[in-house]
């Protein structure tokens, strides 16, 4: 199949009621809209085919359509009328399993080509809240679709707020991945979405919902249960289109139907080089990931401090002068009753590691200091007391910056007094499996010593790492340290204590350094708590039983 290499991609953003046929309505007006701009695909936002509330079983299944009735149809001849792929989501009825009688509804996205044919059909494969009532979890993993204007992947809101699911698709090497969403959280826009082109190095474009997300009679009665004011319970709109190094190439408002559009050159997607040379993809060690793929366990560990002092150390110096200026803030830090203390990566250059140690070491008192070393021809994460190192953690993917290293493999963890610890090292930093294997061994906080290359890590990588895991994490590179501490009010259907709902559910509280000491309080025990929503655990609610693209060594 010839296949175009610039293209222009469209995200239409509306709303929808309980009225089917007057929802297919809509979504022919905003086609034709969207047509207008001339694109070579359009993405709609999710359930476009009935607001997202239902009575009842019965009433979820009489309002979800199939393949061949008015509503698929309707779309699929303007899909042919204006020579345009389109996606969608719908609610769909599927026939019972084995002979049964239970009726089934799931969640699912299509993409029609530009002659109108219904040409990829795959299923949510992660259920937020209410959902979780109505609609099945998918059991096929999603295909990867070639078509004209490129190799295709799609997912659906919640499926792009953890990392799996947009993370087997890109693995294959799709250059668009298509996102329709159903939310009202404004972290969606600023966070979940680009970070899934930037940690992947793809294209997303991303269609949301505006208007009432349940019908306006009863929105005051949902909200009160949700614990969230009325007036967030709209879709919170910006579709948007994100290019592969993380930049929002076009942007919808936050109100408002709107048809946002971006010419492409799908060919950059190909291209998935670090700037240090090394291949974001090919250096994965899908052979560790295996975890990621097993069968949620509840595991019952010890709950962690509630409020840590943690701090991040950059210095200017290189050499002895290095070790001199942490030295100075480790003094500084312990005076502030500073606990947990990182420093960058190899901050030190070529002193000798032991001597790097001994030096700190003497400035401690009850402090834990994390750094890196060079050991037996490895990059090497060390966490120390004043006595002895208590954590070593070999980085485990490869680099190019660091070639001659010998890699890890195993991650490897620390009972601390205030919650258990882990350590990324280096390049590690930048997979999303890495922080997801700490999280899987109930790891409260993360201490990374690395270099940060990429504007996307600090602008979404870290943050997203905090948010997806429920983690802590102290960040220290040359430049642009932070330090991320998760929220402990973050639960949907719950009272929160610390903080009104502002829109945004999942973002943690960012501290950028400046040179010197930096110091924030985390939260270790918050991390206990993975419950976004209703039946929607954002790390056992991961789609484990779909994860063969990600663990299987290719």
């Amino acid at each position: 199949m010839a296949k175009k290499t610039k293209i222009r991609a469209a995200a239409v953003q509306f709303a929808v009621t309980a009225d089917v046929s007057a929802n297919l309505r809509t979504c022919i007006r905003m086609i034709d809209e969207a047509a207008k701009h001339k694109p070579d695909v359009m993405v709609l936002p999710e359930f476009v085919n009935h607001i997202a509330w239902y009575e009842n079983a019965e009433h979820c299944y009489r309002v979800a359509v199939t393949l061949e009735d008015e509503f698929i149809q309707g779309i699929a001849k303007k899909a042919k009328e204006h020579a345009c792929y389109i996606k969608i989501n719908v609610t769909m009825k599927r026939p019972a399993e084995d002979g049964g009688l239970s009726n089934k509804v799931t969640g699912t996205n299509i993409l029609f080509d530009r002659a109108g044919n219904v040409v990829g059909v795959n299923d949510k494969q992660i259920l937020m809240g209410n959902e979780n009532n109505f609609l099945e979890k998918a059991t096929e993993i999603a295909p990867i679709l070639s078509t004209n204007i490129g190799d295709v992947g799609m997912y659906a809101c919640m499926d792009g707020v953890i990392p799996e699911v947009a993370r087997s698709l890109a693995v294959r090497r799709p250059q668009i991945l298509l996102n329709s969403l159903n939310s009202f959280a404004h972290d969606e826009a600023s966070l979940h979405i680009p970070v899934r082109a930037a940690e992947n190095k793809v294209y997303v474009v991303a269609a949301n919902k505006v208007g009432s997300l349940v019908p306006e009679e009863m929105r005051a009665n949902v909200a009160a249960k949700l614990k969230i004011d009325p007036s967030f319970l709209e879709g919170a709109g910006e579709s948007q289109i994100v290019a592969p190094d993380g930049t929002v190439l076009a942007k919808g408002s936050k109100k408002g139907e709107a048809v946002v559009f971006a010419d492409i050159e799908v060919d950059f997607a190909d291209n998935k080089l670090r700037p240090d040379g090394t291949d974001i993809f090919t250096s994965r060690r899908p052979e560790l990931y295996k975890p990621i793929g097993d069968e949620p366990k509840d595991n019952k560990k010890k709950v962690g401090a509630e409020n840590l002092l943690a701090g991040v150390i950059q210095v200017s110096g290189q050499g002895k002068e290095a070790i001199d200026e942490a030295k100075k803030y480790i003094i500084e830090a312990e005076s502030n009753q500073v606990k947990l203390i990182v420093l960058p990566e190899l901050f030190h250059l070529k002193e000798n590691d032991n001597e790097m140690i001994r030096a700190l070491q003497s400035a401690m008192k009850d402090s834990f200091v994390v750094t890196s070393i060079v050991e037996d021809n490895q990059h090497v994460g060390v966490m120390f007391d004043k006595n002895k190192i208590l954590l070593k953690q070999p980085q485990l993917h490869y680099s190019e910056r660091y070639a001659w290293a010998k890699l890890g493999n195993e991650l490897n963890i620390f009972d601390a007094e205030f919650g258990r610890v882990a350590i990324i090292v280096g390049n590690d930093a930048i997979y999303p499996e890495t922080f997801r294997l700490t999280a899987l061994k109930d790891v409260d906080v993360v201490c990374v010593p690395t270099m940060i290359l990429e504007k996307w890590e600090t602008e979404f990588g870290f943050k997203e790492r905090a948010a997806e895991n429920r983690m802590n994490l102290i960040v220290a590179s040359k430049k642009d340290s932070g330090i991320y501490a998760i929220t402990e009010d973050f639960t949907l259907w719950t009272e929160w204590k610390n903080r009104p709902f502002d829109g945004n559910i999942n973002v943690p509280i960012v501290t950028m350094a400046n040179d010197g000491l930096t110091t924030a309080m985390i939260h270790p025990a918050a991390s206990v708590n993975k419950m976004v929503s209703h039946r929607t655990d954002v790390l056992n609610g991961r789609p484990w039983h779909l994860a063969e693209p990600i663990i299987s060594e290719q």
